[in-house]
């Protein structure tokens, strides 16, 4: 496996921190819970959640950490402007990202740490103390606490910029910030009146954290001093990433992160994505005008994470069409391997170049591609009779572990067992020429809620949606 690291700008073989090379810690960002996350956050959740399945796929025990982002800056004005606590503020976003999750069919993450969580509120504040002591923090006269950013030279290095080139602004309190204003930042914010009822008492006044310290804090006490991969979008490389490796590695003396993955921005119909062009959408925007999450999943999971993805409408119709032809060749299979009793790979069916287009840096849109070659090509050679039960076994075996990475199976494809040998015993029936049975076995799948109709392909399979009354 290869994987291109934005700190070295090169793609790299993946080897693991274990000894073993079997288990793998994994940092995602996840959502600032002051609004519903939308489409582009998505884009980054849903390349995430295929990088954990893929290392799965391939054998890796896989430990993943996704934060809530649940105080900073627009969190805190949110609640004041609200007159609600903090926690009744951030609450309902976190309860819909989770939704969301379940709808995109996401996997959830072992951990989801809140960055009020009161013992990771403990871990920020024992890792300012700590750089206060190793001379890499200060307090300021306004109380607050700052990362002195002279102290770490290797500051730029995941951005890909040097110090000595910018001309630093002093001192930044801001959550988020340009390149340019480039300056000590901060550790902890002494609380002021916009704050409101927002603050935890530390060894420096009452106050609260500072945005990349929260991850900092969540990522080494969870998962250790090193990580083997963190992930997050493009627009979290600076100033967020570029200062958790600062903080983390002058608090352990250890490189943080082995491999640092980022995806890039999604546009909309080729421009960015923002509420003032009228093209902003939050996944229930989407689903209101009658798309479904495993389409919307679809389209976000189709162009490789490192290449900018315009999402369009007629985007989401390609994607309706193509899982519409992949249901119908689910079907198929299904039907043709009933009487299988092994299975056996077809040579004429390229199925290895899957797990390689994935192994390569992820590239989802030629794993995409060979699905689809394997569709077209498996139809032919059912055309042509020359697809035995034992070859559409295998497909469909092979497609489990497809379905394992893209989660692309229709809700309507879970086929029992109950139905599969029904339908084997109908299909030996009919060649038998055994009329009454072949109808009796059709009647038992029907009151199961299965239909079957007879075609020249062979039997279809068809689930029955029953209105309830």
């Amino acid at each position: 496996m290869r994987f291109f690291n934005t700190l070295t700008r090169k793609i790299e073989d993946f080897v693991p921190l274990d000894p073993e090379g079997k288990k793998v810690s994994l940092y995602t960002c996840g959502p600032t819970v002051y609004n519903f996350a939308h489409i582009g956050n998505f884009r980054a959740y849903v390349f995430e959640d295929i990088l954990h399945r893929h290392l799965e796929f391939r054998g890796f025990q896989v430990r993943r950490v996704m934060n809530l982002t649940d105080v900073e800056d627009k969190t805190i004005r949110g609640c004041c402007q609200a007159g609600v606590s903090l926690e009744k503020f951030t609450k309902p976003f976190k309860q819909a990202f989770f939704r969301d999750v379940e709808t995109l069919r996401m996997k959830k993450a072992d951990v989801y740490p809140a960055a009020t969580d009161p013992d990771q509120i403990v871990r920020m504040i024992e890792m300012i103390s700590i750089l206060i002591r190793k001379g890499h923090a200060y307090l300021a006269e306004d109380d607050s606490v700052y990362f002195r950013l002279s102290t770490f030279p290797a500051y730029g290095q995941l951005a890909h910029f040097r110090l000595d080139e910018l001309k630093p602004s002093g001192r930044v309190k801001s959550d988020e910030y340009e390149k340019e204003n480039i300056g000590d930042f901060a550790l902890w914010k002494a609380w002021d009146e916009e704050d409101g009822p927002v603050f935890w008492e530390s060894p420096w006044g009452k106050g609260r954290p500072g945005w990349h310290i929260e991850c900092s804090a969540m990522a080494t006490g969870i998962l250790g001093p090193q990580i083997d991969i963190h992930c997050g979008g493009e627009d979290n490389i600076f100033p967020h990433h570029e200062a958790e490796i600062a903080q983390s590695e002058c608090v352990t003396g250890q490189p943080f992160v082995k491999l640092w993955m980022h995806c890039r921005h999604l546009l909309v119909n080729g421009r960015k994505m923002s509420k003032s062009e009228g093209n902003f959408f939050t996944l229930r925007d989407l689903l209101d005008k009658g798309w479904t999450g495993r389409e919307i999943r679809y389209v976000l999971a189709s162009i490789r994470y490192r290449e900018h993805l315009n999402f369009t409408f007629d985007g989401l119709v390609a994607a309706r069409n193509a899982l519409e032809r992949l249901d119908e060749w689910s079907r198929r299979i299904c039907v043709a391997a009933a009487t299988a009793t092994d299975s056996e790979p077809h040579s004429g069916v390229d199925t290895a170049a899957f797990g390689k287009a994935l192994d390569e840096d992820l590239n989802t849109s030629a794993a995409l591609g060979v699905l689809f070659d394997v569709i077209r090509d498996s139809n032919r050679l059912l055309d042509q009779n020359q697809f035995s039960p034992a070859n559409s076994s295998y497909l469909l075996e092979w497609f489990k572990g497809v379905n394992s990475i893209f989660c692309l199976e229709s809700d309507r494809q879970n086929v029992s067992q109950e139905v599969t040998e029904l339908l084997a015993q109908r299909e030996r029936a009919r060649v038998q020429k055994q009329w009454e049975l072949s109808d009796s076995l059709r009647d038992q799948m029907l009151a199961l809620g299965w239909a079957v109709k007879d075609t020249k392909e062979g039997q279809q399979l068809s689930k029955i949606n029953r209105e309830i009354r």
